[in-house]
């Protein structure tokens, strides 16, 4: 499970990523609204935790941003400020839940778990589709033209974050950065050898291909025209 944390406040965010990545969760932390926001739509997350006050932007303002955009990512928000009527503004706003600070780290895992599991109910199964190509995130399927494709672990993670990007160009950098979780060096071939070992397997034997290469820009996944 990944988990972006917007908090300021470096002991508190501390405290939380490390109980966190103890609890196996892969934890990103953002300082202020604004990297934070940046973070919350170009990448990928299964939750967010946001405090309400921030620099850049605040925690209400990153938390319609997020749901403007991304409607069914669960945001829980953490603040200082308890009354029934921050609890409402932070509601409305777009949060899913709401903890007080002080908080014990269990209560939490607590929430953190029971955002996880409203998230599997609501949306047992997201499948991303591209012409006849289906990706299941949940499942880890890939399947072209009802044919079910055996993928390696990083060459499904390569393509999910293609098509969940379907039509955006997406630079070497960025891919290694978001699949590897490296600086791209700019002296190795590693992601074109990746594409191409996907496209032997998306592509090969198809009448279209998907899998596109955008000269001095990167790879875009999209149906041609």
């Amino acid at each position: 499970m990944n988990i972006l944390l917007v908090e300021d406040e470096p002991k508190v965010a501390d405290f939380i990523r490390k109980g966190l990545k103890e609890q196996l969760y892969n934890v990103e932390v953002a300082y202020d609204g604004l990297f934070g926001e940046k973070l919350a739509l170009e990448n990928e997350y299964d939750l967010v935790i946001l405090d309400l006050i921030l620099p850049g932007i605040s925690g209400l303002e990153l938390c319609r941003q997020i749901r403007r955009y991304k409607a069914d990512l669960p945001i829980l928000m953490l603040t200082a400020l308890g009354s029934t009527k921050d609890k409402v503004t932070g509601l409305e706003a777009g949060a899913d839940d709401y903890l007080v600070k002080p908080f014990h780290f269990e209560e939490l895992l607590a929430r953190v778990k029971a955002l996880s599991r409203r998230r599997l109910l609501v949306f047992p199964s997201i499948v991303h589709k591209v012409a006849d190509l289906e990706v299941d995130g949940y499942k880890r399927i890939a399947r072209r033209s009802g044919k079910e494709i055996s993928l390696t672990a990083k060459e499904f993670s390569l393509l999910e974050l293609l098509i969940v990007n379907k039509n955006r160009v997406l630079s070497r950098t960025y891919i290694a950065e978001t699949v590897w979780g490296i600086n791209y060096d700019r002296g190795t071939n590693l992601i074109d050898v990746y594409i191409n070992y996907l496209r032997a397997k998306i592509d090969k034997g198809f009448s279209h291909s998907l899998i596109h290469t955008v000269i001095g820009m990167g790879y875009v996944l999209k149906e041609e025209t």
